[in-house]
């Protein structure tokens, strides 16, 4: 971190220098300190510059020249995605810089990082990784600038770029760069992309997938009938259905030279010769991607190259891509292999500090914060979302560490760990109940090219025996000194209920009184498009959930997450989904808007207005996407159709919709005909179909909540998290009653278990 450090070691120079934009955390759930210590223990004296000032190249000198080369990388989160929210406004803090100051790091940071870094010091090798890098690697939309960026090597100017599960890729390179071979010879490692000449290939044995064009029709050859007495007629077998020109009269046709007999001898070749030829034939293959300069224009060959990028991502059968960038490639290799258990255990065994680098003080880092209990058990995710960035970077497959590593890190934890009380946060990773679960056959794993192993359906395939997770629960619990053990990553309810013994294991021990669960919407267009299961999955699993937490005895809610404006979302499906909360009693505190990340499926989706998941054609299906702010804030106000501040527009989409029937202050309407604040409102005999506020409340709606029914599943205070609906006195601020709207008080929640409450309304007597 500086120089004083490098000379109370007793270095003169660093072998390899890491550039990150996050505070620097010694804890292996930070690339950074994972990609340092994992270099240190090979052997290398490795320097961290951390959030540098972008403006001069003076702050990546500090720690003079690597001898090897500089290692950028934007954070544990791309820059953008960390600085804007899904409404393209500037975050007010970080939380990966001390103190979550903002405005630590640049935009796209990367680029940003890599081009000071040779400033400061040309001629020295740079290497780029992290999500960031990993998710920018071809041509890709950017949300933020709303066009097609080139690839991130192309603007960094980067040597090598990184992408995907890094340790094996970062140990080779060095130790070959290390051995003396230059970084621009070094073509051969799986996870790397490169910039090369304009139809370079690694041998001449390696061939070339051509997938710069949509597939169309061609020619249909018609077959010889081997019956047929007479000699067909040739005359028109011009290509494409053309006519041969008739010869000259008087001049008759030359018959052509026979061709020299070439004799081979016939050889059988055995089905497993067969299939090595054709293997050998596959691992020298490369896919053409159409160009940066055809994505970039035409949206059709941008869905068309996201489909054929996500369709070679399994690395027991993906072929390199190469995408021209004007007269240069850009060449992907096949992703990495995933690391193996014992791989996984080395990788989180080593000496980390456990905390924040000393020179931070008593500076608060919130990401810290969130993580410092809790442990990381798995890598990678199956489920295949489309929104979700994840499997774009650390793959489909499984890589678990081992039981014991998990517990020794416990132990850990426990004993050196400071204000630990006895709560581990969590046990997880990318998802909560992944853990050890993989295909059942390796052989039929390396061959496949689904998308996702639980859509549209749970693969037949995949294992779902969550055992190995229920041992590994019990053994940390049996810990001494742990009096808790909580899942706080999201869980993968479809699997879950494949296994009623881990959902009572986790409802009885595991749940602090709320469980996150994500079923992201209601609808069925949208959830295809999403890739997630039916809401039906979510009904069984709350039957589940519902019934083991009476059964242990107590009180404890799901979260349920939901996403607005997600591509392929109507107005239709945004309206269905507020009925369902109405209907459930949900209120929905904070919520998640859709954000176009680089890369994702459903990012291709919004840009293209394609489905990516399908084969892709000029005339192929359109999705809809809601891409206008005001749409966006208009499927947004339907998950908190509850706050008077999104009434207005909820009322003018309404009734553009036909659907003014929702609007008035029965029990049966969606949203009142008046809020708080309009002056004397709008009577709801102005929107055709609503009824007159009622004593005791309307009723008839499919929609409504049954009378007396309370909710057992939701609550507030985190993104999309969904709150229980009180169901109180009628004269209240949500039914807009006429008689409380002049004493309306509402009082702020102390904590996420409260609900809103409001004073009982005035007596009408001596009001004007």
């Amino acid at each position: 971190m500086s120089r004083a450090e490098m000379d109370a070691l007793g270095w003169d120079e660093c072998d390899v220098i890491l550039v990150t934009g996050d505070a620097y955390i010694d804890h292996p759930s930070f690339g950074m300190a994972l990609v340092g210590r994992l270099l240190e223990a090979q052997g290398y004296r490795v320097g961290i510059i951390s959030q540098p000032d972008w403006t001069s190249a003076d702050a990546f000198r500090v720690l003079g020249k690597p001898r090897l080369y500089f290692g950028v990388t934007a954070g544990n989160m791309d820059s953008m995605v960390n600085r804007y929210t899904a409404d393209r406004k500037i975050r007010s803090d970080d939380a990966y810089t001390a103190n979550g100051e903002p405005n630590k790091r640049p935009d796209r940071a990367v680029t940003a990082y890599a081009q000071r870094a040779r400033e400061a010091y040309p001629g020295i090798p740079v290497v780029i990784g992290s999500i960031e890098a990993s998710l920018r690697r071809i041509a890709h939309y950017d949300y933020w600038s709303d066009k097609v960026r080139r690839s991130v090597l192309v603007d960094s100017k980067a040597d090598l770029l990184i992408f995907g599960n890094a340790e094996r890729a970062l140990v080779d390179l060095t130790h070959r760069m290390d051995a003396g071979e230059e970084i621009k010879t070094i073509r051969d490692l799986r996870g790397t992309a490169f910039l090369v000449p304009s139809g370079w290939l690694p041998s001449p044995e390696w061939g070339v997938h051509n997938s710069t064009r949509v597939d169309t029709p061609g020619k249909v050859d018609v077959h010889p009938d081997p019956y047929l007495m007479v000699a067909p007629n040739t005359a028109s077998c011009a290509s494409n259905g053309g006519t041969a020109a008739p010869a000259a009269a008087g001049e008759a046709a030359a018959a052509p030279a026979a061709p020299a007999v070439l004799e081979k001898p016939i050889r059988i070749m055995s089905r497993a010769e067969r299939q090595a030829m054709e293997r050998e034939k596959h691992q020298r293959t490369v896919v053409r991607l159409p160009s940066f300069e055809t994505v970039s224009t035409d949206p059709v060959m941008y869905a068309h190259a996201s489909r054929v990028f996500h369709l070679e991502s399994n690395p027991g059968n993906a072929r390199a891509l190469v995408q021209a960038h004007g007269e240069r490639d850009v060449w992907l290799n096949p992703p990495p292999l995933p690391l193996r258990m014992d791989e996984m255990d080395g990788v989180y065994d080593m000496n980390y500090a456990r905390a924040p680098h000393p020179s931070y003080g008593k500076a608060r880092i919130p990401a810290w914060e969130m993580i410092r209990f809790s442990v990381n058990i798995m890598r990678g995710c199956f489920g295949g979302c489309t929104f979700c960035s994840i499997t774009e970077h650390e793959g489909r497959i499984i890589q678990s560490r081992s039981e014991p590593s998990i517990l020794r890190e416990i132990e850990h934890i426990r004993d050196k760990t400071k204000g630990f009380t006895g709560t581990i946060s969590d046990l997880g990773g990318p998802t909560a109940n992944m853990y050890r679960l993989s295909c059942k056959d390796p052989a039929i794993e390396q061959t496949c090219r689904r998308l996702s192993c639980v859509f549209p359906s749970i693969c037949v395939n995949l294992g779902t025996d969550h055992s190995k997770l229920i041992s590994l629960y019990r053994k940390a619990r049996a810990i001494p000194g742990v009096k808790k053990i909580l899942i706080s990553s999201g869980l993968r309810y479809d699997l879950a209920v494949r296994s009623p013994e881990y959902v009572k294991e986790l409802v009885t021990h595991h749940v602090g009184g709320l469980l996150k669960i994500a079923p992201e919407h209601t609808e069925e267009n949208t959830l295809n498009k999403m890739m997630k299961p039916g809401i039906g999955a979510y009904d069984e699993f709350k039957e589940m959930f519902d019934r083991f937490s009476l059964e242990a005895g107590k009180k404890q809610y799901l979260i349920p997450y939901f996403i607005a404006a997600h591509p392929g979302t109507t107005d239709l499906d945004m309206l269905n989904l507020a009925l369902w909360l109405k209907k459930n009693n949900f209120k929905l505190d904070q919520v998640q808007t859709f954000m176009p990340t680089p890369m994702a499926m459903a990012t291709t989706m919004y840009h293209s207005r394609r489905n990516p998941l399908h084969k892709v054609t000029a005339d192929s299906e359109v999705v809809e996407t809601a891409r206008s702010g005001k749409i966006r804030r208009t499927h947004k106000a339907f998950l908190r159709y509850q706050d008077p501040e999104n009434w207005p527009i909820l009322r003018e989409a309404l009734v553009a919709m036909g659907r003014a029937d929702l609007i008035g202050n029965g029990e049966r309407h969606l949203i009142p005909a008046w809020s708080a604040g309009e002056g004397a409102g709008m009577p709801a005999a102005a929107y055709a179909g609503s009824a007159p506020a009622k004593a005791k409340g309307g009723g008839g709606h499919a929609a409504a909540a049954p009378a007396g029914r309370t909710a057992r599943s939701g609550k507030a205070g985190v993104a999309a998290a969904a709150q229980p609906q009180v169901r109180g006195a009628r004269a209240n601020a949500l039914t807009g009653s006429l008689t409380a709207r002049k004493s309306l008080e509402t009082k702020p929640r102390a904590s996420i278990l409260d609900t809103i409450k409001v004073k009982k309304p005035a007596s009408p007597r001596g009001r004007k």
